[in-house]
Order: C-alpha cells, then sequence, then structure tokens
C-alpha cells in the first residue's frame, strides 16, 4: 500500500482562515505570519480593532472584520454572511475570550462569575458549531481553540506579588471548559473529516505588563522550565501547524505551549 504524500506543513498559501481576536496579543501575531504565508485571512474582533491593526501593518491578504462575539444571538448570521462573502473557511481560529477583569476569590460574584462562561465559553461553542456545519459538506476543516495552561493548573499565588490578583478562577474555570468543548467536536465532528484542537499557552503577558511589572515577569519566568515567560511568536508555529494537513491525524488534543510551566 502507497503512502500518502503529504504537503509541507507550512502550505497554507491561498487558504482561507478565520481568526477571532485577531488584533490581540497572541492573535496578532498569528495574523501577521498567516498573511505572510498567503492565507486568505479574516482577522475578526471588536469594532475598529482589526482595521486598525490591518492598516498598521500594511497586510495584504488579510480582510478586518468587526464583531461582538459576546453578541451571541447574532453569531449564526455573522458566519452565514462571511461565508456567502468569502467561502466556507478551511481553518478557524478562535482567541476572543473574557474574564471578571481580575477580581479576587472573595469579591466575585456569581453573576460575574457566570458572564465569564456567557462570553468566553458560549460564544466559542455557537462559533464553532455555526462554521463546523459549513465545512462539514465538503468534508474537511481544522478549527483550534484557545485553552490556557489555567485551564489545566491552579496559579501559584506565590508568583504575585503583592499589589497584583492572581489569575481568577472564572477565567481558568472557562478555560477548562474550552478544552472539554474541543473534545466533545472533535469526536462529533471527527467522521465528517473536521479536526478541533486547542493550544494552551501559559506565561504569555502583554507587552504592557512585561514593561510595569517586571517583578512579576521574573516571578512567572521562575515557575517555567525554560525560565522565561513566551513571547507572541513562540504561539504562531504550534497554531500553524494545527491548521495545516501536516497535522491531518491531530483531533481532540491539547498542544500545550507553556516554556514547561505544567511539566512539574
Amino acid at each position: 500500500m502507497s503512502q500518502p504524500t503529504l504537503p509541507p506543513w507550512h502550505s497554507l498559501a491561498q487558504k482561507k482562515i478565520w481568526v477571532t481576536g485577531g488584533a490581540g496579543y497572541l492573535g496578532s501575531a498569528i495574523v501577521r505570519a498567516l498573511d505572510a504565508a498567503g492565507a486568505r485571512t479574516l482577522c475578526i474582533d471588536l469594532p475598529g480593532r482589526a482595521e486598525a491593526f490591518v492598516r498598521e501593518h500594511a497586510l495584504t491578504a488579510t480582510t478586518p472584520v468587526a464583531c461582538d462575539l459576546a453578541a451571541v444571538a447574532a453569531l449564526p448570521e455573522f458566519v452565514n454572511q462571511q461565508v456567502r462573502q468569502h467561502g466556507v473557511p478551511d481553518g478557524l481560529v478562535h482567541l476572543a475570550f473574557a474574564s471578571s477583569a481580575g477580581k479576587r476569590l472573595e469579591e466575585l460574584t456569581p453573576a460575574e462569575f457566570q458572564h465569564t462562561f456567557d462570553a468566553g465559553v458560549t460564544p466559542g461553542f455557537v462559533l464553532s458549531r455555526a462554521v463546523a456545519e459549513h465545512m462539514r459538506p465538503r468534508g474537511t476543516g481544522s478549527i483550534v481553540l484557545f485553552a490556557s495552561m489555567y485551564g489545566v493548573v491552579a496559579p501559584d499565588p506565590r508568583a504575585y506579588p503583592e499589589g497584583t490578583t492572581p489569575n481568577p478562577i472564572d477565567y481558568g474555570a472557562s478555560k477548562a471548559a474550552v478544552l472539554q468543548l474541543a473534545r466533545y467536536l472533535a469526536v462529533h465532528y471527527g467522521r465528517d473529516g473536521l479536526r478541533f484542537n486547542c493550544i494552551t499557552p501559559g506565561a504569555f503577558p502583554n507587552p504592557g505588563i512585561q514593561r510595569e511589572r517586571p517583578d512579576f515577569i521574573a516571578n512567572l519566568g521562575a515557575k517555567t522550565a525554560l525560565g522565561r515567560v513566551g513571547q507572541n511568536p513562540e504561539i504562531v508555529g504550534p497554531t500553524l501547524f494545527l491548521l495545516t494537513d501536516s497535522a491531518s491525524y491531530v483531533t481532540g488534543h491539547s498542544l500545550v505551549v507553556d516554556g514547561g510551566w505544567t511539566a512539574w
């Protein structure tokens, strides 16, 4: 029996890829890499953010799209509209999330806890299902959800200096839910040829925190096996891998990108 010949891992030219949260710290690195690879990318973010990002970086293969993903009821028609305009995507990367603005456990109200799930998990479910139903007749597609190391382990309070708040419980619980969402959808759509996986990043503080809290950054780096925090270009390779045909037998998987944080 002859072995199949797969294209190189970086073969994303002319692929249609959607990225939610595409103008954010991690999403922006992914969108720029996709654009450079020749993918026909939709950068989806809150009104104004995607447009400004695409314009600032002069991205030629990327279309900015404004969408408030928290408006869950409108998401199925949003997907239908984008499919009509741009075609069925080959891949979706869902980075957009919600949290309680870093409230401590003692301060967090039930409504705030619930809001994180309503705005951070439910949109991913509705969006993924709507996109998958468009992919299903074609029999191919890769959807990459973003979880977090804090969906796997609890934050170590000792890593947070005085004046900072440990990563909040609602965020970690919602990211644990994203991991299960990916596993469930991978099984549900597997026989249709669709793949669902998670990127599970850790210790990727945004540039503002890196500038303003070097003590906190040092603490975070000390928790990893590599002894440093991650920088946003380091999320690109794992994400693009899961989008390509080189990951054609990978589904229901959590690809942990945390510098070894959860290894010990």
